[in-house]
Protein backbone atom coordinates (compact mmCIF):
# COMPACT_ATOMS: atom_id res chain seq x y z
CA UNK A 1 0.00 0.00 0.00
CA UNK A 2 1.40 3.37 -1.03
CA UNK A 3 1.21 6.09 1.57
CA UNK A 4 -0.17 9.48 0.52
CA UNK A 5 2.25 12.22 -0.42
CA UNK A 6 2.37 14.98 2.16
CA UNK A 7 2.09 18.40 0.51
CA UNK A 8 4.99 20.80 1.03
CA UNK A 9 6.22 24.14 -0.19
CA UNK A 10 8.48 23.34 -3.20
CA UNK A 11 10.68 26.30 -2.30
CA UNK A 12 11.88 24.27 0.71
CA UNK A 13 13.37 21.49 -1.40
CA UNK A 14 16.71 23.23 -1.97
CA UNK A 15 16.94 24.32 1.69
CA UNK A 16 16.31 20.72 2.82
CA UNK A 17 19.11 19.57 0.52
CA UNK A 18 21.46 22.13 2.11
CA UNK A 19 20.48 20.99 5.61
CA UNK A 20 21.22 17.36 4.71
CA UNK A 21 24.76 18.43 3.78
CA UNK A 22 25.24 20.37 7.04
CA UNK A 23 23.75 18.13 9.72
CA UNK A 24 24.64 18.79 13.34
CA UNK A 25 26.56 16.19 15.33
CA UNK A 26 23.37 15.09 17.10
CA UNK A 27 21.54 14.71 13.77
CA UNK A 28 24.46 12.75 12.30
CA UNK A 29 24.56 10.35 15.25
CA UNK A 30 20.81 9.76 15.15
CA UNK A 31 20.83 9.32 11.37
CA UNK A 32 23.41 6.53 11.76
CA UNK A 33 20.77 4.64 13.78
CA UNK A 34 17.77 5.47 11.57
CA UNK A 35 19.08 5.05 8.03
CA UNK A 36 18.67 1.80 6.16
CA UNK A 37 15.57 0.76 8.13
CA UNK A 38 17.68 -0.06 11.19
CA UNK A 39 14.95 0.99 13.62
CA UNK A 40 12.45 -1.91 13.63
CA UNK A 41 12.42 -1.92 9.83
CA UNK A 42 10.97 1.60 9.50
CA UNK A 43 12.13 3.90 6.69
CA UNK A 44 13.07 7.44 7.71
CA UNK A 45 13.78 10.48 5.53
CA UNK A 46 16.09 13.20 6.76
CA UNK A 47 15.48 16.94 6.43
CA UNK A 48 11.97 16.33 5.08
CA UNK A 49 9.77 19.26 3.97
CA UNK A 50 6.26 19.01 5.40
CA UNK A 51 3.87 21.86 4.69
CA UNK A 52 5.89 25.01 5.20
CA UNK A 53 8.35 23.36 7.60
CA UNK A 54 11.37 21.07 7.40
CA UNK A 55 11.68 18.33 10.02
CA UNK A 56 14.98 16.62 10.80
CA UNK A 57 13.63 13.07 10.34
CA UNK A 58 10.31 11.69 9.17
CA UNK A 59 8.81 8.20 8.97
CA UNK A 60 5.83 8.11 6.57
CA UNK A 61 4.52 4.79 7.82
CA UNK A 62 4.35 5.97 11.44
CA UNK A 63 3.54 9.60 10.59
CA UNK A 64 6.35 10.42 12.99
CA UNK A 65 8.38 13.61 12.76
CA UNK A 66 11.54 13.91 14.85
CA UNK A 67 13.42 17.14 15.42
CA UNK A 68 16.77 17.08 17.17
CA UNK A 69 16.51 20.31 19.12
CA UNK A 70 19.53 22.23 20.21
CA UNK A 71 20.04 25.45 22.10
CA UNK A 72 18.43 27.39 19.22
CA UNK A 73 15.07 26.27 20.62
CA UNK A 74 15.71 27.45 24.20
CA UNK A 75 13.99 30.78 23.62
CA UNK A 76 11.51 29.83 20.88
CA UNK A 77 8.79 28.04 22.84
CA UNK A 78 5.85 29.80 21.15
CA UNK A 79 7.26 29.24 17.67
CA UNK A 80 7.94 25.58 18.48
CA UNK A 81 4.39 25.09 19.79
CA UNK A 82 2.99 26.61 16.57
CA UNK A 83 5.23 24.36 14.51
CA UNK A 84 4.00 21.34 16.49
CA UNK A 85 0.36 22.24 15.80
CA UNK A 86 1.02 22.68 12.07
CA UNK A 87 2.77 19.31 11.81
CA UNK A 88 0.00 17.56 13.71
CA UNK A 89 -2.61 19.03 11.37
CA UNK A 90 -0.61 17.83 8.34
CA UNK A 91 -0.46 14.30 9.74
CA UNK A 92 -4.26 14.17 9.91
CA UNK A 93 -4.67 14.96 6.19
Amino acid sequence: MRLPIIPYNPKLKERARELRKKMTLAETLLWKRLKGKQLCGYDFDRQRPIGRRIVDFYCKELKLAVDVDGSVHDFRRKEDEQRQRELELRSEE
